[in-house]
């Protein structure tokens, strides 16, 4: 039996300038890190977003690594062997798992892919994850290089994970039934659809293990590892789960912060979705006041069970909403009368924070969060209000938010929390919306390249994001104009409408790509490789294709001892029948009790 440990969106180094909240997210990770060891699971899997900062301080580097030294380096057996094709999986250097190196004792492996806030970036498409997998302490996967793909496919190899019987017989705890496994058959999907990405279908490719003697398909658990929006309100920033391919078993979903830690079938697709949500509160919304968790995921051959963990040291966060008028005490006129109920109302919160503390004696000052509803009424100074609870509470500054109900009638009843959990994102503005405002006419660059050197500049502090845009769209317009047959018949003028022309050209054909779900990128590279680089266009976004896309590909190499026998060819998923399949994998919602007397999925 496999026993992994999921967990998602640990934002290491979140708010560590502030005095009061700087060590959560660590504290947090370190927590995650011993529940493995005390579950004795075979390996950690996180899902994006480990790092709050896509550069994060020494400080912040410093920690994650003690963190990691502390708690995975060690002398156990691992008992699981990954047989797939490692240079492949492993997108570094070395091309193999960090357990395998003989240079170190890894006794718990952690697997990770990125999020949109440790993406890479730069030159050398390097994300601060890439620092820890350098260490040997993380193997972080699922990255890929998007630019110069011109259309947009994808190819996904999935790790390929199998069980040691030899050393699953030496150092077997217990087993979740006699049902006849003799292995646990584990294919982690891989994935970089991010969160400013769109979706294209029919862009990427499912590779899948072939049949073999002894290992059928349908043997495998299939584990997708995504890291997106979920939210439903904006189809074209948001994966829909309906795109993702029904041969996958499980999914890990990032990114989106609220805990719906407990697996939920989709209606017609037969997988699971389990969203862990964030081990840390980053935004003072409904959606984080929810109690956090980690999911144990425990796998026998077709069968999973999923058992979610309190997050212990995480700490408190009481959230509620208030809407002046609603409240009989309180006199519009009368400011006295909204602070002495507003004060009472935040002190109630603080009460009902320290009652359901778990650990008295390790007390952390409570988030306190009231949305106030002020339609008709005057606001308070929120920084004013909150210095009385200083010491009180870890967020004095901002205790209060303002808000008025909607002109359109659309009642505050009817916003789903999910809708909530991006408030960072509404109050974005793109290049695109402040033209389209201003009415204004681009007449030399695309308003999309300018979108995407934004997001690049603010978010990745590439500081070469514009000059990258500029450049690309020079040497893009140049080829253009010296592809012309009359080109040397040319005086300035035809010059000038050639340009205009080209413009016109690439405006469309990015709003081409746009409705169909992809997105341009010329991010990470430098000035030399824009101007060096071919018309053949750059590195689109891709979202998901069914089963039946993918191409062939076989020949997993392997060049470690005993591993050669195992390495399993993949070819496409379309050339791979479902009918193995039955109800034993769990896609209903039926339970059956195992040895331990636990619902097995």
């Amino acid at each position: 039996m496999l026993r992994i440990l999921i967990a998602t969106d640990c934002h290491l180094g979140y708010m560590e300038k502030d005095e009061i909240r700087r060590h959560d997210s660590f504290q947090a990770f370190e927590e995650i890190c011993s529940i493995a060891e005390q579950k004795q699971v075979d390996f950690i899997l996180l899902g994006g977003d480990l790092f709050h900062e896509n550069k994060p301080s020494r400080s912040t580097l410093v920690k994650a690594i003690e963190i990691l030294r502390r708690h995975c380096l060690n002398d156990r057996p691992i008992q699981f062997q990954v047989v797939s094709d490692q240079t492949v999986n492993f997108a570094n250097s070395f091309g193999h798992v960090n357990y395998e190196d003989p240079h170190f004792n890894v006794g718990l492996p952690v697997f990770s892919i990125h999020g949109n806030h440790d993406d890479p970036a730069g030159v050398d498409n390097l994300s601060a994850v890439d620092i820890l997998s350098a260490c040997n302490l993380v193997n972080y996967f699922g990255k890929m290089v998007l630019e110069g793909s011109g259309v947009g496919q994808i190819t996904l190899y999935p790790i390929l994970i199998k069980r040691d019987e030899r050393l699953n017989r030496m150092f077997q705890v217990y087993e979740l039934s006699d049902s006849g496994y003799s292995y646990s058959h584990l294919g982690l999907v891989f994935s970089l659809a991010l969160c400013y990405e769109n979706q294209t279908p029919h862009a990427v490719q499912w590779m899948r293990p072939e049949a073999q003697e002894g290992c059928q398909v349908s043997d495998w658990f299939n584990i997708l590892v995504l890291h997106q929006n979920r939210v439903k309100t904006n189809p074209k920033n948001a994966i829909n789960e309906h795109f993702l391919p029904r041969f996958l078993d499980f999914i890990v979903w990032g990114h989106e912060h609220e805990c719906l830690v407990d697996p939920k079938e989709v209606p017609g697709m037969g997988f699971h979705i389990t969203q862990p949500g964030s081990s840390v509160a980053t935004s003072l919304i409904d959606g984080e006041s929810k109690p956090k968790h980690v999911l144990l995921l425990e796998i026998k051959g077709n069968q999973y069970r999923p058992t979610k963990i309190p997050l212990n040291s995480v700490r408190p966060f009481e959230y509620t909403e208030v809407v002046l008028k609603d409240e009989p005490d309180i006199d519009p006129n009368d400011q006295n009368s909204i602070l002495e109920h507003l004060d009472k109302v935040v002190r109630n919160l603080i009460e009902r924070a320290n009652k359901t503390a778990i650990k008295k004696s390790e007390l952390k000052l409570p988030l306190v969060r009231v949305k106030v509803d002020y339609s008709g009424f005057m606001t308070i100074n929120p920084q004013r209000f909150g210095q009385k609870y200083v010491g009180k509470v870890a967020n004095p500054q901002d205790i209060l938010i303002f808000s008025k109900a909607s002109r359109k009638g659309r009642s505050e009843d009817k916003i789903n929390d999910s809708e909530r959990l991006r408030p960072e994102e509404l109050n974005q503005q793109n290049i695109e919306a402040l033209v389209a405002e201003s009415n204004l006419k681009m007449e030399i660059l695309p308003v999309n390249d300018l979108d995407v050197a934004l997001h690049n500049f603010v978010n990745k502090d590439d500081k070469m994001a514009f000059y990258s845009c500029l450049q690309y769209n020079l040497e893009e317009t140049r080829n253009k104009i010296a592809g012309d047959p009359d080109v040397h018949k040319f005086e300035e003028e035809d010059i000038i409408v050639k340009v205009g022309e080209c413009l016109e050209e690439r405006v469309k054909e990015r709003a081409s790509k746009a409705k169909d779900g992809q997105d341009f990128t010329f991010s990470g590279q430098s000035s030399e490789n824009v101007r060096n680089r071919s018309t053949e266009g750059v590195g689109t976004a891709a979202s998901f294709s069914d089963d039946e896309d993918a191409t062939i590909f076989s020949g997993s190499k392997s060049t470690r001892k005993g591993r050669k026998e195992l390495s399993q060819s993949l070819r496409s998923s379309h050339d791979i029948s479902d009918a193995g399949k039955t109800t034993g994998r769990g896609r209903g919602r039926e339970e059956e009790e195992g040895e331990a007397g636990l619902p097995i999925h």
